[in-house]
């Protein structure tokens, strides 16, 4: 049970991924590495995006709490 023997090929065609039955010895830690690489740009990106919501979001705030102020107390 093992399914025979690999098929044989052609040595002479090269790919960038490593052929046929590629199987790098350091594929799992390269796998680990480009997912946390992935995962970090994603969060920083993710958190300058929220930053710069948020101010505009607040800036926003702060001058509505000003004009509605500034209506209370010119009502008074």
């Amino acid at each position: 049970m093992g399914g025979g023997p690999k098929i044989p090929y052609p040595k002479h065609v090269w790919s960038p991924a490593g052929g046929w039955y590629a199987q790098p010895a350091n594929w799992k830690r390269n796998t680990v590495v480009a997912g946390l690489a992935v995962v970090g740009i994603t969060a920083i990106v993710w958190k300058i995006d929220s930053e710069l919501d948020w101010s505009r979001q607040i800036i926003e705030h702060e001058k509505a709490q000003k004009a509605q102020q500034a209506q209370q107390e010119e009502s008074k």
